[in-house]
């Protein structure tokens, strides 16, 4: 892909932050998504807090060359449930959850520390035969499709109770629609910032029907919640995790509770390693780098490790590696990993705005579907274009490409005890079994050849 930015680029400062509000707003909807799953207290303030200083923690690790976001993890809900329910079940104090999140974050950071110590000493040539193109563009393909029906539902959702969906369903692809006409057709900076430009087209439009709603009494039309307006004030300091723990969680830790979070929290972070490869490869190509050499997969796990950690001791989830970020990548063509600096420290400062919280929170579900169509879109295209070379012809290759799609498309997810083994990470596992089962087949001369 022929990139307007390379990763190591300087934007004018001005274009830079735009570049950083893009990367926000494409983010920004699954990152505070996790604290409201959750519940107990945590807030969607703490948790851009901590996307943000666990995204510095990744790019100091990965001296500023890998261009993506780390943004709250979704395949830690259960774990982070769990830090709850094993406080409750132990009759442990509410406090103690807190410090539980805290604690399952730093055992699963420290489950990447020991990988990458593995790959320093070992390399990354194990990991390329393990899972070739074949295993890793047919998973990247999955990422993106796998979150198709949650970019769907949003489409079609008010965010108000009562409001039309056929309305919600206008403004989300009048969202899509701007979006795609300012990236395809957009002239100079309106070509790189086609996200901000669809997100603020579909508030407009939804406020517009929103206001029509009002004076006309028709509730169907009113598809904006804007309550979260309401006694905003200016200044707010976000309910941090450690501080909601307070000494009183602390001092009911003790060592049946850290195993119950050692089962909830450990095992997950052997799965999502297998997203973090998949992110990562994706990211390669779209850059046109080996990411897992340079800066090297011990450096993109250590920054995903230690920002995992950082982010649970501010905002209570653990971090990831965004797919909506790399999409938002491989559309604008913008790679500069100031952006990401700037995104970065923007979600800081941002999460201390009520205002600015407020706003965030009030963009619609359907205009972030609208975004999302496009963001999922583009990760399952790449992954396609990963195994584009690959020859299906061969039976070997082609039922690890079909076991991978059926089972990801299918949705499979394997749950053991308290261990939820996502669609993703199925698939991927699936396809690496499959690949080394039928790894004897032998490559057969073509009818012709042999009667030659």
């Amino acid at each position: 892909m022929d990139l307007i930015y390379g990763i190591k680029d300087k934007p004018k400062f001005g274009k830079l932050v735009l570049f950083a509000l893009q990367q926000l707003l494409a983010i920004m909807a699954a990152t505070i998504a996790v604290p409201a799953i959750i519940g107990h207290g945590l807030s969607a303030s703490a948790a851009m807090f901590g996307a943000g200083a666990g995204t510095i923690v990744y790019l100091l690790f990965t001296k500023s060359s890998s261009p993506v976001f780390l943004g709250s993890s979704f395949a830690f809900i259960g774990s982070m449930f769990s830090a709850f329910s094993g406080a409750a079940t132990l009759g442990l104090a509410e406090a103690t959850g807190f410090w539980g999140l805290i604690i399952g974050a730093l055992m699963a950071g420290l489950v990447y520390v020991i990988i990458a110590l593995v790959v320093k000493f070992c390399g990354v040539k194990w990991i390329d035969k393990l899972m070739p193109p074949v295993i890793i563009g047919p998973t990247v393909a999955i990422i993106g499709l796998s979150l198709s029906p949650n970019a769907i539902g949003d489409l079609m959702k008010s965010s108000v109770e009562g409001g039309s969906t056929y309305v919600a369903l206008i403004c989300g692809l009048f969202t899509l629609l701007i979006t795609m006409v300012s990236s395809t057709y957009g002239k100079k900076i309106g070509k790189l910032i086609p996200f901000i430009l669809g997100i603020l087209a579909g508030y407009i439009l939804a406020s517009i029907f929103a206001l029509i709603g009002y004076a006309c009494d028709n509730p169907e039309l009113i598809i904006i919640n804007y309550s979260a307006f309401k006694d905003c004030g200016f200044f707010t300091l976000p309910k941090f995790t450690f501080l909601l723990g307070g000494k009183e969680g602390l001092e009911g830790i003790n060592g049946k509770y850290i195993l119950t979070l050692f089962t909830a929290y450990v095992p997950v972070a052997f799965v999502v390693f297998a997203e973090h490869l998949a992110d990562h490869k994706n990211l390669s190509t779209i850059v046109g780098t080996n990411l897992l050499e340079e800066p090297g997969l011990t450096r993109t796990l250590l920054g995903d490790g230690i920002g995992s950690i950082v982010g649970s001791f501010f905002g209570g989830c653990p971090n990831t590696t965004y797919g909506e970020s790399i999409g938002c990548v491989a559309i604008t063509r913008n790679a500069s990993t100031l952006s990401i600096w700037g995104c970065a420290f923007i979600c800081i400062i941002f999460s201390m705005i009520a205002p600015i919280v407020c706003f965030l929170e009030t963009i619609p579900s359907c205009v972030m579907g609208g975004v999302c169509v496009a963001l999922y879109g583009f990760i399952a295209v790449s992954g396609f274009k990963m195994f584009q070379k690959v020859d299906l012809n061969k039976n070997r290759n082609l039922f690890v490409a079909s076991v991978i799609f059926i089972t990801g498309v299918g949705g499979m997810v394997v749950s053991i005890g308290a261990v939820q083994i996502r669609t993703v990470a199925c698939s991927l596992i699936l396809g690496i079994i499959t690949n080394i089962i039928l790894s004897n087949e032998k490559d057969e001369e073509p009818a012709a050849e042999a009667q030659e």
